[in-house]
């Protein structure tokens, strides 16, 4: 073979190597299934990656997580994966007997009517490409990160952008729900001469560097108290009630700016926020009043749940836990290592032991 026609033959190579390349990309496009869409994979250490959301549902025990990752026991030690029509995020969980429902990214929202051995999508709304970006909704594909339910009907879930909705139907069906208006069109500024402040100084004062209030901020959490009323916290120390089902909403503001990443409920109208730099606040009447409630850190707290007699446990950064065994009671500080940062805690049937889910997955403790 001439040397020309070894040069043809290896570009021959070379172009048939490359179209076999082309061939299995696009036979990897066509195989390639949206997360959202593609169920979540059976995993042998699941209950040791990260878990989000914790829930209980009669006498069984749900955990959800990062990959649609969903566990169930019985006991809160023995965990087994369940199998999920996705694998997108997923944030929390919520049940009423036997009825269990979590939320995630993409305004996914699942449902189990077994307490949680099998589920299907309620709802998605994922992102579209190609959209007009200046025309899209912000709320499209924006991840849910809240979920209550009330009765097996009535349910909230609350997420990024102000995203609201409710359901009277147990989820089968999903309406928004106004909580925050829309931000206003603001005209262009009529100064062009630069940054400059409404004095014309390039030097801003204090009150002018200060951040304004979000006009669609964030709903991190919902909460329902026992006079019936609810209550969302969320981005920039705000927050939001109703008295009426969640019909109408009435806008609050924390005397912290900084976020509040959940909310406990319990008798009457009294309230218990936490979130950002370890801040915990009270309110005995539905956020008209807060109370700073000292807890000697400053480790963001991420989650929590309410115990007898205004107790409560919150969990964060760290490892952090905080206790109170009754409303009376100072928080006090516990910190379990090895759990890393912890996104949400229940108490167990055994007495004072916490279960844990977090970024090292589940664990349980007992503060001493």
């Amino acid at each position: 073979m001439t040397v020309p026609q070894l040069c043809r033959f290896g570009l021959a190579v070379l172009a048939a190597g490359a179209l076999g390349a082309a061939d299995g990309r696009a036979a990897d496009a066509a195989a390639w299934v949206d997360p959202i869409d593609a169920p979540a994979e059976i995993l042998p250490l699941a209950a040791h990656t990260l878990l989000l959301g914790l829930a209980q549902s009669g006498s069984r025990l749900v955990a959800v997580g990062g990959r649609g990752e969903v566990l169930v026991s019985e006991n809160g030690h023995d965990w087994r994966q369940v199998e999920v029509p996705t694998r997108i995020t997923l944030t929390a969980v919520a049940a009423v007997d036997a009825q269990v429902w979590a939320v995630g990214h993409e305004g996914v929202i699942l449902h189990s009517a077994d307490g949680g051995e099998h589920w299907q999508m309620q709802r998605k709304d994922p992102w579209k490409a190609g959209t007009d970006e200046a025309a899209r909704d912000p709320r499209q594909g924006a991840p849910l990160l809240g979920v209550l339910f009330v009765t097996p009907k009535r349910g909230y879930a609350v997420g990024a952008y102000s995203l609201a909705l409710r359901t009277e139907d147990g989820g089968e069906s999903w309406q928004p729900m106004t909580v925050a208006a829309a931000p206003a069109e603001k005209a262009a500024a009529a100064d062009k001469g630069g940054d400059k402040n409404k004095d014309g100084n390039w030097t801003f004062s204090q009150s002018e560097l200060k951040i304004g209030e979000e006009a669609t901020p964030h709903l991190n959490a919902i909460a329902r108290t026992g006079s019936g009323a609810l209550l969302i916290v969320g981005e920039r120390g705000s927050a939001f009630r109703s008295r009426d089902d969640g019909a109408t909403w009435q806008r609050l503001q924390l005397p912290y700016d900084g976020s509040m990443f959940g909310v406990l409920g319990y008798e009457g109208d009294r309230v218990l926020a936490y979130g950002l730099r370890g801040h915990v606040y009270e309110s005995n009447d539905l956020g008209g009043h807060w109370e700073l409630r000292p807890t000697g850190t400053e480790l963001s707290l991420m989650g929590g749940a309410a115990l007898a007699d205004g107790g409560a446990v919150i969990v964060g950064a760290n490892g952090i836990v905080l206790v109170r065994h009754t409303a009376a009671e100072p928080f006090a500080s516990f910190v379990d290592q090895p759990a890393g940062v912890i996104a949400a805690a229940l108490p167990l049937a055994d007495a004072g032991t916490l279960l844990l889910a977090g970024e090292n997955g589940l664990r349980t403790f007992q503060p001493k």
